[in-house]
């Protein structure tokens, strides 16, 4: 699944080239996720103005409304002069006078919601439960751990809910808990006060240099430039059960959480 480095990676790589475009027409092909919400000959004439991103969601602002994207688990997005012909999984296309936006999603878990405001209902129901952005100045060692200290499930699960930190997927929630020597299993409601401050930096170090990297390329992931990424060959500990650890030597292991391979070194990383 396309993560918060993935997405943020896919925004940059488009944002600029579509801002100031004036949507010409919209495609849709076999339905996604949830419905668009509205005509899409409605959008037609409308003006983009920036392409934003919350979570794993980016925000297409436009002068009147925005369009909310979402790649789901193989979703992936381009944006050109000129596109190759619609292929079977091909699901939206909004024409514009700057280029082709076109989502291509072979299992069809992405989705595209227009919302008249942020504060619309559409958009509310999709963004208000999520937590806050790591990369940005609001996210704090401190209310981290205080937020952290209400939670009984295991951190591994915690950083995957989304809600007290947003987009540490899967990928990036291993890398970061080995960064910070944290045994993935362990309850989040356990970790003291400077393994918390350990776990914050190490969020931020992954998640910058995934972005650095291009994000991670697991089967199909491309920016909308059709770039693939390289963090993979950087990980540590994901993908890599049975392997010695780069750090230590000791083979990494895998477990299952909430149906999430999750992979860790058992010497590196304290219960």
């Amino acid at each position: 699944m396309p993560e918060l480095p993935e997405v943020e990676v896919t925004r940059r790589s488009f944002a600029d080239r579509i801002a100031g475009a004036s949507v010409q027409g919209v495609h849709l092909g076999k339905s996604l996720r949830w419905p668009l919400g509205c005509d899409p000959a409605e959008l037609q004439g409308r003006v983009v103005h920036s392409v934003q991103r919350r979570g794993k969601y980016l925000l297409l602002r436009m002068d009147q409304g925005l369009l909310l994207l979402h790649l789901g688990m193989s979703g992936s997005l381009q944006f050109a002069a000129r596109l190759p012909p619609r292929g079977v999984h091909d699901h939206f296309e909004l024409q514009t006078s700057q280029g082709c936006l076109r989502l291509h999603d072979p299992r069809r878990f992405g989705a595209v919601v227009y919302a008249d405001a942020l504060d619309a209902p559409s958009a509310l129901k999709l963004l208000s439960k999520l937590g806050v952005e790591p990369l940005e100045v609001g996210f704090d060692p401190l209310p981290f751990h205080q937020a952290l200290q209400k939670r009984r499930s295991s951190i591994k699960q915690v950083l995957l809910a989304g809600d007290v930190v947003v987009g540490v997927g899967n990928i990036y929630a291993s890398e970061a808990l080995f960064m910070a020597g944290i045994r993935p299993s362990l309850r989040a409601d356990r970790l003291s006060k400077p393994r918390a401050q350990r776990l914050h930096g190490a969020i931020v170090a992954v998640l910058q240099r995934a972005l650095a990297l291009g994000g991670s390329t697991l089967r199909d992931f491309s920016n909308a430039e059709g770039q693939t990424g390289y963090f993979q060959l950087d990980a540590m500990v994901y993908g890599r059960d049975g392997l010695p650890c780069r750090r230590c030597e000791t083979p990494i292991k895998s477990i299952r959480q909430g149906q999430r391979s999750t992979f860790y070194c058992p010497t590196c990383q304290k219960p």
